[in-house]
């Protein structure tokens, strides 16, 4: 603001008391004492040189200079609470943009977003699917759910939830030619693989070489099969029964839950890999962005998470 202003304060006190014309009732609003009102309107005399009211016995009123000063003075003042509302309503409302893999999307996510809007009906959401990790300085993106190890420095990273690896597939295939009775018996199925974990992950991706070592199989080529991309297809395949999956438990879930797909081995690989919240330090406690990490932690149950 322009150094010729005066203290925002005292022009706040002087526009109470004008308004009111009692330094008492202007106190009530302000939640300050009457001296710490009549200190502010001394102040700002002081500082335009005129005298703003006259003290009377019981009363004050205003003086020519004060009915000049105050009916633009409330104009300004009324203009300034309207921007900082307005600002507020971009923040607790409006469009909140938020980056997520196609596959967590589709298969955990979107089934939800009905609950979020009821709860928050002001902030409209724009999803945008994408396999990379999005740059917040340079993308208009307020906050993403990344699949990791929750290392990614100068931003607030919040863990959502841990994985596990299981091999999932069509109830057709338990009972079929080749029953699923035992790990061994993957020898006489198709496998089903994701081809981006060997690009994301590198060598350190997971998959059916993972399983089957941990399953104690040999003889079964790992590597061999088609790979789809992105996951969520890879699923898909398994529910038209086009072989057997290495299915994320939250991705399955509800597959499982409506019988699309089964289980038929118990063993199951904890992953380092997690879904984690991630956005900006200095966006993490905007209230649209902090409203949907709270409800995400809510939906996946993990209210607790520890922030890293």
């Amino acid at each position: 603001m322009s150094a010729n202003l005066p203290p925002l304060n005292a022009l706040r006190a002087f526009e109470a008391a004008g308004r009111h014309l009692s330094f008492t009732r202007a106190a009530a609003e302000l939640h300050v004492t009457p001296a710490a009102v009549g200190h502010q309107v001394k102040a700002l005399e002081d500082t335009l040189g005129v005298k703003l009211f006259r003290r009377l016995t019981r009363a004050i009123a205003l003086t020519d200079a004060g009915q000049a000063l105050l009916p633009g003075l409330r104009d300004g003042l009324a203009s300034f609470e309207g921007a900082v509302a307005r600002l507020r309503g971009l923040e607790e409302g409006g469009v909140l943009t938020v980056s997520v893999a196609q596959s967590l999307m589709a298969k955990w996510l979107v089934p939800r977003l009905e609950r979020f809007q009821e709860a928050y009906p002001d902030i409209d959401l724009r999803m945008l699917s994408t396999g990379r990790f999005v740059d917040f300085a340079r993308e208009d993106v307020d906050l993403a759910i990344r699949h990791g190890l929750g290392r990614w420095p100068d931003l607030r990273v919040d863990l959502l939830m841990t994985e596990e690896l299981f091999p999932v597939c069509s109830p057709a295939l338990i009972e079929g030619p080749h029953p699923l009775k035992v790990p061994d018996d993957l020898r006489h199925h198709t496998l089903l693989h994701h081809a981006l974990y060997k690009t994301i992950f590198g060598d350190a991706a997971p998959g059916w070489g993972t399983w089957l070592e941990a399953a104690r199989v040999d003889g079964i080529d790992a590597t061999h099969g088609p790979s789809l991309s992105p996951l969520s297809n890879v699923i898909q395949a398994a529910i038209d029964g086009q072989g057997v999956a290495l299915g994320q438990g939250v991705l399955v879930e509800a597959d499982l839950a409506d019988g699309r797909l089964v289980k038929p081995f118990e063993l199951t690989i904890p992953l380092d890999y997690a879904y984690y919240v991630v956005c900006p330090e200095s966006a993490s406690e905007r209230p649209k962005v902090a409203a949907f990490r709270q409800w995400l932690m809510e939906e996946a149950g993990t209210q607790q998470a520890p922030t890293l």
